[in-house]
Order: C-alpha cells, then sequence, then structure tokens
C-alpha cells in the first residue's frame, strides 16, 4: 500500500492510499465538526445538516443524487460524531471522478428545500424517539450527561424537538460556512485510486471551501462525577460507568487500550469471565476507550437481573481494583495482539482505511503507518499497563447511571463509589 498526502493552497488535505489489488474505491469528505462545536441553541444541527446534504442542491435533485451513484453500482452515505462529520461514497475505479463531483455539490450548492427541511427534521424526531425506546441509548445519553455536564460533549448528537424547530435553511447554511472550512477538511481516498487524479478532481470541485480555519470548540472538563438512576419498567437493570480517559496525543493511550481490552474487551476478558462466564450475572459486560483531541472517556456497560444489580457492581468494583496489581504478561500479550489483528484487518478494508487516513490527519496532522502503531503497541508493558490502570482510577471520580427498576438499583451505583480516587489512592499509594 501507498500512501500519498498533499495539501492545497485553500489548507484542505487530500490523502489517499493506493491498493492494486481491489477493482474498487471508498472515499469521501470528512470534516473537524461535531456536536461537540455546537452552541446551546444549535444543538443537533450538525447531524441535521448531514441528512440534509442529501437533499438536493442547485444541479441535483434528492432522487438524482441517489439515483447517479446507485447507477453506478454505488453507495453513498454520511455520519456524525462528536467531532467530525463524513459524507463518504463507495464505487468502482471508473467512477472515482463522479463520487467526487457528488460529494462536492451536496456540500457546496445544497438548496436546503424548506419542505425537504420540515420532513427531514420530522425523520430525526422519529430517530430521538426510537433513541428513547432502546435502553442502552438512553443510559448512555444520561452517563454522557453526568460526565459532562453544561458542555456540548454531554449532549446527545441527534438534538431535541425543540432544537430542531428553530433550526431553518439560514441557520443551516450559517452553520455551514462557519465551521466546514479547507484547513479543517481532509479528502481522503483507499483502494484503485490515482492520487493524482484525486487531487485533480479535489481542486475541481473543493474549490469554493478556503481557509482560515473554524472556531475551535470549547475545552471539554470531565465532572465531578456521581451517580444517578432512571426509573424505567424494563426487565432488566442497565449499569454504566465513566470515568475520564486520555486525549489522543497521550503517550499512555496504547497502555490504556491494553488495560481497557483486558478489562472488558473480548470473551477471555477478566469482567467477561467473572461475570458472565463463572456467575452468570449478565449475557454482554464490555468496556471500552474513547480518545478525543482533549479528554477521554472510560466506559463500562452491561445488564442484567435488577435482583442482582449490587452483586454485579460490586464484582466490577472489585475486577477493576484487582486487575491494576494483578495483571499478568500473558493478559498483556493476549490484549496487545488482538488489537494488532484489529488493526491489521482493517487495514484490508479500502473503507476501513480511508477512514482511518482521515482521521490520522484530523487527530495528528499525518498518517501514522501501521510500522509506526504496531510498534506502539509493541512498547506496551506490564508497567506501562499497571500505571495507566492507576492513572485511570485516580484521574477522576466516576459517573455512574442505571436504568432500570427494582430497589437495588440506589445500592448498585453506590457501589461504584469503591473507585473513587480518595479509595484507589488509599489502597493503592
Amino acid at each position: 500500500m501507498s500512501v500519498d498526502v498533499t495539501k492545497l493552497a485553500s489548507g484542505l488535505t487530500v490523502i489517499t492510499d493506493n491498493m492494486p489489488h481491489l477493482e474498487t474505491a471508498a472515499l469521501g469528505v470528512w470534516s473537524g465538526v461535531g456536536g461537540r462545536d455546537e452552541k446551546v441553541d444549535e444543538h443537533g444541527i450538525s447531524h441535521l445538516l448531514e441528512h440534509m446534504a442529501f437533499k438536493g442542491t442547485a444541479r441535483r435533485s434528492a432522487l438524482q443524487i441517489a439515483e447517479e451513484i446507485e447507477a453506478v453500482g454505488g453507495d453513498l452515505n454520511a455520519a456524525t460524531s462528536t467531532e467530525t462529520t463524513a459524507y463518504y461514497a463507495r464505487v468502482l475505479k471508473a467512477d472515482v471522478p463522479l463520487a467526487l463531483d457528488v460529494l462536492s455539490d451536496i456540500l457546496t450548492h445544497p438548496t436546503f428545500d424548506a419542505e425537504e427541511l420540515e420532513r427531514e427534521k420530522s425523520v430525526i424526531e422519529q430517530e430521538i424517539g426510537a433513541a428513547q425506546d432502546t435502553p442502552d441509548d438512553v443510559v448512555f445519553e444520561h452517563l454522557s450527561e453526568l460526565a459532562y455536564p453544561d458542555q456540548p460533549m454531554g449532549r446527545s448528537l441527534l438534538g431535541t424537538p425543540e432544537t430542531l424547530r428553530g433550526f431553518n435553511r439560514d441557520k443551516l447554511r450559517s452553520y455551514l460556512h462557519t465551521h466546514y472550512r479547507a484547513p479543517d477538511m481532509v479528502v481522503s481516498a483507499a483502494g484503485a485510486v490515482d492520487h493524482k487524479q484525486v487531487v485533480a478532481e479535489v481542486e475541481k470541485h473543493f474549490a469554493e471551501f478556503k481557509g482560515p480555519e473554524a472556531p475551535k470548540p470549547q475545552p471539554a472538563t470531565f465532572g465531578k462525577g456521581g451517580t444517578k438512576v432512571v426509573r424505567r419498567d424494563l426487565e432488566q437493570a442497565h449499569l454504566t460507568m465513566a470515568l475520564e480517559g486520555l486525549p489522543q496525543s497521550d503517550p499512555s493511550l496504547f497502555s490504556l487500550n491494553v488495560f481497557v481490552n483486558i478489562l472488558g474487551g473480548g470473551m477471555s476478558s477478566r469482567l467477561f469471565q467473572e461475570v458472565r462466564e463463572k456467575r452468570g450475572l449478565c449475557y454482554t459486560i464490555s468496556t471500552f476507550h474513547m480518545p478525543y483531541s482533549d479528554t477521554g472517556f472510560f466506559g463500562l456497560y452491561t445488564g442484567t437481573d435488577p435482583n442482582d444489580a449490587s452483586e454485579m457492581m460490586e464484582v466490577i468494583v472489585d475486577e477493576i481494583n484487582n486487575a491494576v496489581e494483578t495483571l499478568t504478561d500473558a493478559e498483556i500479550n493476549r490484549a496487545k495482539a488482538q488489537m494488532k489483528a484489529g488493526l491489521l484487518m482493517a487495514l484490508e478494508s479500502c473503507s476501513s482505511r480511508a477512514e482511518q487516513l482521515a482521521r490520522h490527519i484530523l487527530a495528528y496532522g499525518r498518517p501514522l503507518t501501521a510500522e509506526e502503531l504496531i510498534a506502539r503497541i509493541e512498547a506496551v508493558s506490564a508497567e506501562s499497563t499497571r500505571h495507566a490502570g492507576h492513572a485511570l482510577l485516580n484521574r477522576s471520580r466516576p459517573a455512574v447511571v442505571a436504568l432500570g427498576n427494582g430497589r437495588g438499583l440506589e445500592s448498585a451505583v453506590g457501589i461504584a463509589e469503591g473507585l473513587s480516587r480518595s479509595v484507589a489512592r488509599a489502597r493503592y499509594h
């Protein structure tokens, strides 16, 4: 694989990875704007803008956008996250110019038709309703609010019916003009692509995007933690926990990822083995870590019978505390092997590769090679993993949310205080 990078005079970055054994290409536009960039009265506008991009341009109707890509067997989609919004396509190699034409068109010449806008607001209201009917969506929404109180980082990406009603075409155009700036945008392509051709097409179609850089979002501040019980008439109790993690640039990030993987990263993880395999307390339990530009989010999720919620949380707290002190070389090597395999498997997909390259440019300003990433994984040791675990427990007080019914939920979330900073320090320092 051959990675080429060109930064245009406008500041927009074009990055490609030619994968000569493929006959298809994945390509897209990644902009460094997402939910955390929204003001209070803009809550949900990043996601709405992503939806409206496909609803018609000065050159194409919504139907024509879909028909042109699907007529060549391609696929077109988009996604909004906390820090980025992406618009991407998968096509045959001969249709790369068409895909870039369509992607540029939906971002440079959207019409934001009034009827389409009202219809899409209704669609997103249905999406909000569907999320409210999904317990694991609801519980993480409350957890985010508790972890990042009164901040864009703590709000749902979907917005609310009330904020959606306040959006019109002028507000969408203003948000697009303010935040979609060339220095904060990346066009990434992988698969059957020619770098010079992609650069030429981008220079032609994306000329309207210029600098200066978009305004930076407010710094994220992990809150004071605490507990919350949300009452719902459900069969299960849904338990979640958050701790302040690490930003993307932190040198301890890979060690923390190994620690998180050992805790709840798969069927061999400590929590899965103890909680499900030995005790039968749940169907699923997992941990994860999401790094952002200036913060990180460690999360844990499980569901259990409400009568078992307290026992479940006791086991979780004990396992996390014990893991810091009793990590084994076998566990660390297994976690590192899983991380390396996941990295290399992703490189075999042109869609994953295009996304990875774009995210690297936005996060680090350059693409990280597979060899460099593997070296960082290999450099993780028992000592660095243990240190990362200690730091995780000492960095913040846990935020804990339980969703469901039953008398044991208050007790369950209270048990999580066993991971508080003062307890961790008293035990381990």
